[in-house]
């Protein structure tokens, strides 16, 4: 399995992504598009593949990493 290109942590379930980040304006980025994440715990962008992980969520390797807790 290939890696996101960049993965981003949030705090809502549903995110919106237009492919705005690194330095990219939103006018050169995608049109935006609505995300739900799942109970994995993240979505990729259909567009930039950029992930989105749900904070405290079971792909939250970060999170478990800060609390202790086991992946």
């Amino acid at each position: 399995m290939i890696p996101p290109p960049e993965t981003t942590r949030v705090a809502s379930a549903r995110v919106a992504c237009d492919g705005a980040h690194a330095g990219i304006p939103a006018a050169l980025g995608h049109p935006r598009v609505f995300l739900e994440i799942d109970e994995r715990g993240f979505v990729d962008c259909g567009y930039c593949d950029r992930r989105f992980i749900l904070i405290g969520g079971p792909a939250d390797l970060v999170g478990d990493m800060t609390t202790g807790a086991d992946a």
